[in-house]
């Protein structure tokens, strides 16, 4: 090796090195999330919601001066379990961090999931990488105004439904609840997810919608099956003069169908037996009038025989 090839391939690994050191080339793992059913504000107002352009994302937008690209990134380090003591009241929905203020406006028009009262859902929570924790969700009480700014107050004080170390599978968290029963109208669906294996805190707000009582009521009675009255017993047909009488198995069956065919009950016993029990195959086969193969036999001969003699009796006369 010369010594320009020597100084050649020591300039370029001298020029590359800073490149290492560059953000792209040693990223940091994305380990954030947020829920997508029932949708979360952030997720819903962000470019891969689908729902920018309505009037409150575009005012929740406005309000944080950015779009929400960094949808999954809603979180809080070191609250150690104490987010009612480090998330102020009016704040909930942005976890008290300003680059997501616009999430906390009191509004009526937040793009919202329509759900049933008591009913059982699968809240999905996108991720990219699993974490341990735990999942604690919230529902405004009764009477919640969505007019109003979400505060502590307007959530009990214990999770309807706690959930530790959920499997992260095809990219979300999917977990099982019961929704509480006695909610009407608009609710925030409020979920804290606190990682056991990082020191941080994620905070959502995802708008939901029951039915108001009187829609509930209208709807349960409209779906719920009528009872069936019994079926009238199928008259049955009269019996003609020309119709043939039941058969002795069609009494012993007590219907007036024909028997069934050997082959339609799955029979594979021989014809004999399968044609009726104990009645000769002959006998059902033949039938009463018809003469029999000996008898015409029997026939021919003697018409022979007679015959023969006539023929025999006119040549002697001849002689």
């Amino acid at each position: 090796m010369t010594r320009t090839t020597v100084r050649l391939s020591v300039t370029v690994a001298a020029a590359a090195a800073p490149l290492l050191l560059l953000p792209w080339a040693a990223a940091p793992a994305r380990a954030h999330g947020a829920p997508t059913d029932p949708v979360s504000r952030v997720y819903a107002c962000s470019p891969e919601g689908g729902a920018v352009r309505s009037a409150a994302c575009r005012a929740a937008i406005a309000a944080n001066g950015a779009p929400f690209t960094a949808w999954d990134n809603l979180r809080v380090a070191g609250v150690g379990g104490r987010d009612r003591q480090v998330v102020p009241d009016g704040r909930l929905c942005s976890g008290g961090l300003p680059a997501y203020r616009g999430l906390d406006l009191a509004r009526r028009d937040w793009p919202a999931t329509r759900l049933a009262p008591g009913g059982r859902i699968t809240l999905t929570y996108a991720s990219t990488i699993a974490h341990t924790g735990t999942f604690r969700l919230y529902l405004t009480r009764p009477g919640y105004d969505p007019a109003k700014p979400l505060t502590w107050s307007d959530l009990p004080e214990r999770p309807f439904a706690e959930v530790k170390d959920p499997p992260l599978r095809q990219g979300a968290y999917r977990i099982g609840v019961t929704l509480p029963r006695d909610r009407t109208g608009r609710q925030v669906l409020y979920t804290v997810w606190e990682n056991s294996s990082t020191p941080d805190t994620y905070y959502s707000c995802s708008d939901v919608v029951f039915p108001e009582r009187a829609e509930a009521a209208g709807a349960a009675g409209a779906g719920a099956p009528a009872a069936s009255a019994p079926a009238p017993p199928r008259p049955r047909p009269a019996r003609t003069a020309s119709a043939p009488a039941k058969s002795p198995a069609d009494a012993a069956r007590g219907g007036d169908a024909p028997a069934e065919a050997p082959a339609a009950r799955g029979d594979d016993r021989p014809a004999e037996a399968a044609a009726g029990e104990g009645t000769p195959v002959a006998k059902a086969t033949h039938g009463g009038a018809a003469p029999s193969a000996p008898l015409l036999a029997g026939g021919a001969a003697a018409v022979l025989l007679l015959t023969g003699g006539a023929a025999l009796a006119l040549r002697l006369r001849r002689r």
